[in-house]
């Protein structure tokens, strides 16, 4: 989980547009955010194992 004061900031628009980043919508991590979801990897994968994400399947082999 990521601080609170660091998503706050993250939700601010930025000074200027090359310092913006994304963050996980869900538990505000910064790294491994893919744009399409706006999620993390972490969060991405919980929701793909309960079928929450149309399309997407739990891959094993």
């Amino acid at each position: 989980m990521a601080k609170t004061s660091w998503i706050v900031k993250s939700n601010r628009p930025p000074k200027f547009r090359t310092r913006a980043y994304t963050r996980c919508k869900l538990c505000g991590r910064s790294r491994a955010v893919y744009k399409k979801f706006q999620i993390c990897r972490i969060c991405l994968r919980n929701l793909a194992n309960k079928g929450e994400i149309p399309g997407m399947r739990k891959s094993s082999w």
